[in-house]
């Protein structure tokens, strides 16, 4: 069988299974399991697949026939221009989370011109599920100390394996939200804490894959808000409170998450899609 003929057969039984892309999905598991990339594939339409590569292929293709995610799949994932390792116990790392990286560099970028330059950056990654936006700060600000928190073992020992991977160092603590890091006393001007926290509320199920990834990572509540209130509750009891916090949540809930930062004394100071920026109102 060649690549043509693979391609026009299992397009088809993943558009049967009402896969969103079948072209797309079939040609990164031909890139995958041919170790070519996009180009070589799409240029050698007559190269005849043998048959353990045939084997291999029938067997990722009924997984995403099942609607397993294909991240999982590949056990991989994109985030920032770089590949993290992924599996069900973690989250897969959305394109729209990069303005979490996109903002920091600018919170840095006007912290530079001040004299908070003078001490060291603290970025605080509260959930951090695989660590893609832990490990993707400390590549992008290297100067900077970056702690990481999460409840479950099995995420941090993912997000173990992606600093490894990225040869990057972050501390990696166990506990819910800010618990872990709730008696550190760092200068305020100097610690930005992320928290990509699940936001998604308990009825919006939009896919099959999505029942796929952690319940735990995406669902929050009737309103999506759970996670957000006992994580601001924890943040109106912080010792010494950040200068800014990173968070990310719908359109529709911006305005009962401002009220929730308000109450811990934060407002609003910028708007990227789906990420805000709260900043210490005093």
């Amino acid at each position: 069988m060649t690549i043509t003929d693979w391609l026009m057969l299992n397009m088809r039984r993943l558009g049967e299974a009402k896969v969103d892309a079948p072209r797309r999905d079939c040609l990164v598991l031909l890139e995958d399991t041919l170790n070519k990339d996009r180009a070589w594939v799409v240029a050698h339409p007559e190269h005849t697949l043998q048959t353990d590569t045939l084997h291999k292929l029938d067997k990722l293709i009924s997984r995403r026939i099942n609607r397993e995610p294909l991240a999982y799949i590949r056990g991989k994932a994109w985030f920032y221009g770089r590949f993290f390792e992924v599996n069900p116990h973690v989250l897969i790392p959305r394109p729209e989370s990069e303005n979490f990286i996109e903002l920091l560099k600018q919170l840095v970028e006007n912290r530079q011109q001040t004299a908070d330059s003078r001490s060291k950056l603290q970025v605080i990654d509260v959930g951090t599920g695989s660590g893609c936006l832990a490990v993707t700060a400390k590549l992008e600000l290297p100067h900077a100390e970056v702690i990481a928190t999460d409840i479950d073992e099995k995420a941090l020992e993912v997000a173990q394996a992606n600093a490894k991977k990225h040869r990057i160092n972050i501390i990696l603590l166990k506990g819910s939200l800010l618990g872990p890091i709730s008696n550190l006393k760092p200068p305020t001007s100097n610690l930005v804490i992320i928290a990509n926290l699940p936001y998604v509320p308990s009825s919006l199920v939009t896919s099959p894959e999505i029942e796929a990834e952690p319940a735990g990572a995406l669902f929050s509540g009737k309103d999506g808000l759970d996670h957000y209130r006992k994580f601001w509750h924890q943040v109106s009891s912080l010792k010494t409170k950040p200068k800014y916090i990173l968070t990310e949540s719908l359109e529709q809930q911006h305005k009962d998450l401002e009220i929730l930062a308000k109450n811990a004394d934060y407002k609003i100071a910028k708007i990227n899609l789906l990420t805000q920026v709260f900043t210490l109102s005093r």
